[in-house]
């Protein structure tokens, strides 16, 4: 049971994923910090610096068995977290003690940690997007050739259906993926760069070789995983790495915003519905009401991801030279809940998108109520070819309609245009087809056609490449 007596963060405790959380957890960052000292010492032997076999292996044997003690206590003494556990690290390894951390800075570990969390974060971000992609691709084939209404400023216009409005959901993540798989491509480490980013400790340590140098950062960097570093740096990576970071998360978070809002308006038209649970409750006081809360609460996370990117904006603009530190204290606090905020709207995403119900009747119904409108210019047209004249049909059915939306609007009743067209002789000629003239389907134009054409040339490629990663389903713990 969590301490009640302090503040808890809720994309911890309610929202975000475990995945995610330890993705950002210390114990993560810390064991990096070692794998990458690990990786120096290496690189600095196999190049000729005297350090032996035996104290790499001591680093190795404590990489994962952190003295988090020992590097707290050292932390109180000396206020400076790299330090404190390479103390730790020595107090473990005794024989590496005095060739730990040789010849780097301390963004040597915190920087290079930080690009290979951001990186797994990515992909965690990735593996659930294309889900959500999945999820959306089934639910719009399905739903493909379902007419409905469709809306332009929030007024009844002309008919789409579900599935072919789903695909504008798509089309939003799709264009999200592309940007992601864009930044994933630019993901470089910091490397080994010394204190501003010269190299001239390493330099002096290989006696003025440049050209060890140079293998010296290509052998770390291989051995952390990567092959791509920064040709120039100061002290730390750039920043703008973080804000363009932010900015595929805010586009992400964009898409999920439009979606919540669209199902909660469909919501209060009863047309679809998020996920409702047997026993969960809308409200406190009215026990009938089904509340969107999922949706809801994606907005909601989705409004705070929105307005990060301004910050690493800042932060990337005021670095003074080589560097400034601070933003160090925010960027612990912003890139990790950027993720675990993104994280959680994904998780919504993941499972609104695949438990949407659909009430198709209700659809119908408000068809039923607007399609007369939209329908007059095909009644005028069909009688016009049995020999009708289009000016006096035209008439006939604008005071028609005109009576139709009194009744509607002021009478409050329903919508009565085509009792009314049965009822006038200048339209007897359609009056046995009326009822096909008025099939909903007649009114969707290609829509099911753009769905699978639509999916099978843009969508369906992302997702068979990404196959092993599909499968995953939303967790709403709260």
């Amino acid at each position: 049971m969590s301490d009640t007596s302090i503040y808890e963060n809720p994309l911890l405790s309610r929202y975000a994923s475990r995945e995610m959380a330890e993705n950002f957890s210390d114990d993560k960052k810390f064991r990096l910090w070692r794998r990458l000292w690990i990786a120096l010492a290496e690189a600095e032997r196999e190049l000729g610096l005297n350090i032996t076999a035996e104290q790499i292996d001591e680093m190795k044997k404590y990489a994962d068995d952190i003295n988090y003690d020992v590097a707290h206590k050292f932390e109180s003494e000396v206020r400076h977290d790299v330090m404190a556990h390479v103390k730790a690290y020595g107090e473990q390894a005794k024989s590496a003690k005095p060739i730990i951390h040789l010849g780097a800075t301390s963004c040597y570990v915190t920087d290079n940690a930080e690009v290979i969390i951001i990186d797994n974060a990515l992909d965690i971000v990735l593996k659930k997007l294309v889900n959500v992609m999945d999820k959306l691709k089934k639910f719009a084939l399905k739903y493909k050739d379902l007419p409905t209404l469709g809306f332009t400023h929030l007024q009844p216009a002309q008919l789409t259906t579900v599935g072919k409005r789903a695909t504008l959901w798509l089309s939003d993540l799709q264009m999200d993926y592309y940007n992601l798989v864009h930044l994933k491509q630019t993901v470089k480490l910091r490397g080994v760069k010394g204190t501003t980013g010269t190299q001239a400790s390493f330099l002096d340590l290989f006696n003025g070789n440049g050209e060890t140098v140079r293998e010296l950062e290509r052998r770390v960097v291989a051995k952390m995983g990567y092959s791509k570093f920064y040709g120039v740096t100061g002290q730390t990576y750039p920043r703008k790495f973080d804000y363009n970071v932010l900015c595929v998360l805010s586009q992400i978070a964009q898409s999920a915003y439009r979606f919540s809002n669209d199902i909660r308006l469909l919501q209060h038209m009863k047309e679809v519905e998020e996920p409702f649970e047997k026993h969960q409750i809308g409200s406190s006081a009215m026990a009938y009401k089904r509340n969107p809360m999922r949706s809801e609460r994606m907005g909601s996370l989705a409004r705070y991801v929105l307005s990060l990117p301004v910050n690493a904006a800042f932060t990337a603009s005021t670095q003074w030279f080589e560097r400034t530190l601070d933003d160090s204290a925010n960027k612990r606090i912003v890139i990790a809940q950027a993720f675990l905020s993104a994280d959680a709207i994904l998780n919504l995403y993941l499972n609104i998108s695949e438990n949407l119900v659909v009430y198709d009747k209700v659809i119908a119904k408000h068809i039923a109520a607007e399609l007369p409108f939209m329908a007059t210019e095909n009644i005028i047209m069909d009688c016009v070819k049995a020999g009708g004249d289009r000016q006096e049909l035209h008439e006939h059915i604008r005071v028609l309609s005109m009576e139709a939306a009194k009744n509607v609007k002021q009478e409050g009743k329903e919508n009565n245009l085509i009792d009314l067209i049965r009822k006038d002789d200048i339209f007897r000629a359609v009056w046995d087809r009326l009822d096909g003239i008025l099939d909903a389907k007649n009114f969707i134009g290609r829509s099911a056609e753009q769905v699978c054409e639509y999916i099978g040339a843009e969508i369906d490629p992302i997702l068979n490449e990404h196959k092993n990663l599909l499968g995953e389903h939303g967790d709403v713990r709260v």
